[in-house]
């Protein structure tokens, strides 16, 4: 088996080619393979989980396919990042479809409740949350930021779409 740098699990619910195509775009002396395989995703070096659809839906195909032990495993011991429903899915319960999730990370899912969006200026904001908005880094007690936020500036902009959140 060839050297596989980048892991993107298929478990048949992933917009696999977005992904695949943005990891080939910003690290191009990588190998990305999209895989269903469980021995190619315990051989990567790094793992991406991404997803799209229903919690209860992704689960039940995530173990059909007879994935779950090969990404339990794999976001245990090597870089792993959850992208959507794919993070979603690393906690242990979503109120989308009341789904038990992985338990991988204490924390729920919870859909946004409508009435409690307002925005910095009062405007009362839509679900699901699409479009850009800006992000501002949390830090902990001791004033330090979370390693992910390395080159990223307060008030950067990504681009949303979702109807829920994780709250650990």
């Amino acid at each position: 088996m060839s050297k596989i740098d980048i892991a993107v699990v298929d478990y048949g619910m992933g917009n696999l080619r977005s992904v695949s195509k943005a990891l080939e775009h910003v690290a191009p002396s990588k190998t990305v393979v999209v895989t269903s395989n469980p021995d190619e995703i315990i051989q990567a070096a790094r793992v991406v989980f991404p997803g799209q659809g229903a919690m209860p839906d992704c689960i039940r195909e995530l173990d059909a396919r007879g994935l779950r032990e090969a990404v339990v495993a794999a976001s245990k011991t090597k870089p792993f990042l959850g992208i959507c429903i794919g993070l979603q899915m690393l906690f242990e319960h979503s109120e989308e479809g009341d789904a038990d999730g992985l338990g991988l990370f204490k924390g729920n899912v919870k859909r946004f409740v409508t009435e409690a969006m307002v925005g910095h200026d009062g405007e009362k904001l839509k679900v699901p949350h699409m479009g850009w908005n800006q992000v501002y880094q949390v830090h902990d007690t001791h004033g330090a930021s979370h390693p992910l936020w390395n080159g990223i500036e307060d008030g950067a902009r990504f681009y949303y779409v979702h109807s829920y959140y994780v709250q650990p």
